[in-house]
C-alpha cells in the first residue's frame, strides 16, 4: 500500500526566512505554483485518492486545495486536525532565522530547530499568539494546546493521530493524501523508517514535493521516492538546511 505526504508550498514566512510554527500565514505566489505542480506530478503518475488529511493552518489547506484542483478531485473528503500542525516554535515565531543565528549563534539556532527534545522559549500564557485565543482551537481543551514544542513533542501528537486515525483508513484500502508541514512530516518519516534521534536531525523536507511511501501488508516500510526533478528537490532540501545559518543574511 502507498501513502503520499506533501509539505505545503512556500509560505510568506518561508520566503522571509522567519520561524513560523503555528502562525497562520498564507502561501506566496510561488507556493501556489508549487501546489499546482505537485498536483500535476501526481496526475502524471496516475495517483488517485479517496481521502485527504491536513492541518488547521491555511498554508497546508491551500496547498491541498491547489493539488486537488489539478487532480479534479476537489470533492474528496478532507479531514483537518491540529495534530498535523507544524511544530510550535513558541517565542521564536516571527523571528528571522538567520538574524537569530547572528544574535545567539548558529549552534543555538540549530539546537532550537533541529534537536530532538529541546524546546524553544515558550510563549507567555497571556501572549496574543497563544493558540488558546485563536478561533481554530476554540473547541480544543486548553491543556492539550502547546505554547512551544520540541520535535519529540511534535512526534508525540502526530504519530498517535496517524496510528489511531489515518492508518485505519489505509488498512481499509483507502488511498490517502496528507498535506502537512516540515516537522509533522519529519515525525512520520522517523516513525515509518525507525530513524534514530540523531538521524532525523539531518532530514530536510522540501516544500511542495510529493513524497511517496510504500508499505507491505504488515505495514512495514518498503521504499520511498520523491516525485519530480531530483536536482531541484536537492536544492530545495539544501535551502531548508541553510535557513538557520548566518550567511543567509548576506
Amino acid at each position: 500500500m502507498k501513502l503520499v505526504l506533501i509539505r505545503h508550498g512556500e509560505s510568506e514566512w518561508n520566503r522571509k526566512n522567519l520561524f513560523t510554527g503555528w502562525t497562520d500565514v498564507d502561501l506566496t505566489k510561488n507556493g501556489m505554483e508549487e501546489s499546482k505542480l505537485a498536483g500535476l506530478l501526481l496526475k502524471e503518475g496516475e495517483y488517485d485518492f479517496d481521502i485527504c488529511y491536513t492541518s488547521y493552518l491555511k498554508r497546508a489547506i491551500h496547498t491541498l486545495n491547489g493539488i486537488l484542483e489539478q487532480l479534479d478531485r476537489e470533492w474528496l473528503p478532507v479531514f483537518k486536525s491540529w495534530k498535523l500542525n507544524e511544530r510550535h516554535y513558541g517565542m521564536l515565531q516571527g523571528l528571522n532565522k538567520a538574524e537569530t543565528a547572528l544574535k545567539y549563534g548558529e549552534e543555538q539556532v540549530k539546537t532550537w530547530r533541529r534537536s530532538f527534545d529541546v524546546r524553544p522559549p515558550a510563549l507567555n500564557v497571556e501572549d496574543e499568539r497563544n493558540p488558546r485565543f485563536q478561533e481554530q482551537y476554540r473547541n480544543e481543551r486548553n491543556e492539550r494546546i502547546p505554547l512551544c514544542e520540541s520535535l519529540k513533542d511534535t512526534i508525540d501528537r502526530v504519530v498517535p493521530y496517524f496510528d489511531q486515525v489515518i492508518k485505519k483508513d489505509m488498512e481499509k484500502g483507502e488511498r490517502v493524501l496528507i498535506v502537512a508541514h516540515g516537522n509533522s512530516i519529519r515525525a512520520l518519516v522517523k516513525h515509518f523508517e525507525n530513524l534514530s534521534e540523531k538521524d532525523i536531525i539531518e532530514v530536510n523536507i522540501p516544500t511542495g514535493v510529493p513524497l511517496v511511501y510504500e508499505f507491505d501488508d504488515a505495514f512495514y516500510f518498503v521504499q520511498k521516492e520523491y516525485l519530480g526533478d531530483l536536482e531541484l528537490i536537492k536544492l530545495k532540501m539544501q535551502k531548508v538546511a541553510n535557513q538557520g545559518k548566518v550567511t543567509e543574511t548576506k
